[in-house]
């Protein structure tokens, strides 16, 4: 009885781990992108699919729980990690995001010229040389 129990649940328990370590891969990445809507939906996921890789432990095989776990764990880490490397980079690329701001800002407003009227290009400051 026993054998036929394991025989069912550890696959059952193993495709909830395979389960589980995708949706820590995505809530890792989430977290390196910093789409927190994204992380905690993945994580919402993992959830369940933690609690399916945990039948395996009724036939005493704990290796799809610990698994599970363990991606998890390591995927937070790692998207934290890397998050915390891109937002050192932030200042640097926040600086040149107000410099084009500030260049858009101070850019001349544009001269509205009347429908109909003939517009002749214009050859700037300097007078065109007679050659």
């Amino acid at each position: 009885m026993a054998s036929e129990l394991a025989s069912i649940l550890v696959p059952i328990g193993v495709a909830g781990a395979v389960l589980a370590a995708l949706c820590a891969l995505i809530a890792g990445v989430a977290i390196m992108r910093g789409a927190a809507g994204l992380a905690g939906g993945a994580v919402g996921l993992w959830i369940p699919s933690a609690m399916l890789s945990s039948t395996a432990s009724f036939a005493n095989q704990w290796t799809p729980l610990l698994i599970a776990v363990a991606t998890l764990v390591a995927m937070l880490v790692i998207g934290g990690v890397a998050r915390s490397i891109v937002n050192a980079g932030e200042p640097a690329r926040e600086s040149a995001r107000a410099a084009r701001v500030q260049a858009v800002v101070d850019a001349p407003e544009p001269v509205a010229v009347p429908r109909g009227a003939k517009v002749t290009p214009s050859t700037g400051s300097m007078p065109a040389l007679a050659g």
